[in-house]
């Protein structure tokens, strides 16, 4: 991965002061639910360079986890004639005045995490597959019970998947008990810490195997912050994206595993496939373009690290 400078823009200042943007070529929008969130940054990176290779420009508008603002990003990058638009994470039933104007307008939009569905062109990002190997190395290591803290946010369509995969998989598992308690965007570390302190209150060390899941890395990051202040080392956390906070606790032993997701050539390829999506015009049928998801724990963190340095920002 490379590090570009990331311009994260108000929706009003967004909407202003960029509004000559397309002069110089064409306009790819990006709305992200959380644009200072690792994850996002590194995918609105990826896109950034695709754009840049294409001579597009790029304007990206932070809607703070809120469909509304989603939906009038969407609005207003098609009132501005923009080339594409990125959908990142919200759920098409949850931006669809912004894609039936978008289709209205001819400008295709494609989402991250975002699913297939309305109008949308393409996806990639999927939520259950880069949760997959990481839920199924939790349970094996609970040996099938316990009790576990799932963090979860079901505004975005990534986070809900991957809830919905890890309830049909803890089917199989009628041992292992689960809380369940939901974190805001903006808002994720400070949750995940309170709900696991709340949790532990409940769940003393020794009793019985204990961990918390979190659907994407930052609130199980903040539930850590939680275990280290009460000094216990008994439980077992997990996550899902493979941001550096998370590949650095594992290789602490504070996190035992994540899902690393190459979010970067996510946004990357994503934007390299619009000028085709363009093309197609009525012609294109939706398509996933998922690049799966590696599993990092402490046994594999040191090999994953020379492979991919950027991972933890060297």
């Amino acid at each position: 991965m490379k590090f570009l400078s990331l311009g994260v823009i108000a929706i009003g200042v967004a909407l202003t002061s960029n509004a000559a943007m397309a002069e110089s070529g064409q306009l790819l929008g990006i709305v992200s639910i959380a644009a200072t969130e690792a994850n996002n940054v590194r995918y609105i990176q990826g896109a950034k360079a695709a754009a840049q290779e294409m001579g597009w420009d790029v304007a990206v508008v932070d809607a703070a986890g809120s469909a509304d603002q989603a939906n009038s990003a969407i609005q207003n990058f098609v009132q501005r004639d923009a080339a594409a638009i990125v959908d990142m994470v919200f759920p098409a039933s949850s931006v669809g005045a912004g894609l039936a104007s978008a289709k209205d307008a001819g400008i295709p939009v494609v989402t991250w995490g975002g699913g297939l569905g309305g109008s949308v062109a393409a996806t990639n990002g999927s939520g259950a597959p880069m949760a997959e190997p990481v839920i199924k190395q939790m349970i094996a290591d609970m040996g099938g019970k316990g009790s576990l803290l799932e963090l979860t946010y079901h505004t975005g369509e990534v986070c809900r998947n991957r809830e919905v995969l890890l309830d049909k998989m803890l089917a199989d598992s009628p041992d292992i008990k689960v809380t369940k308690n939901e974190v805001r965007i903006p808002g994720y570390f400070e949750d995940g810490a309170q709900y696991a302190n709340a949790w532990l209150a409940s769940h003393p060390a020794g009793d019985e195997n204990l961990a918390i899941w979190g659907c994407w890395d930052d609130p199980a990051i903040g539930a850590i912050s939680a275990l280290r202040s009460q000094g216990r080392d008994d439980v077992r956390v997990y996550g899902v994206n493979g941001n550096a906070q998370a590949i650095e606790n594992i290789r602490n032993g504070h996190m035992t595993a994540t899902g690393w997701e190459d979010s970067y050539t996510e946004g990357y390829d994503m934007v390299k496939l619009l000028p085709t999506i363009k093309a197609a015009g009525a012609s294109w049928k939706p398509k996933a373009v998922e690049v799966p998801a590696v599993l990092v724990t402490a046994g594999n963190v040191k090999d994953f690290v020379t492979q991919h340095p950027d991972a933890v920002g060297q």
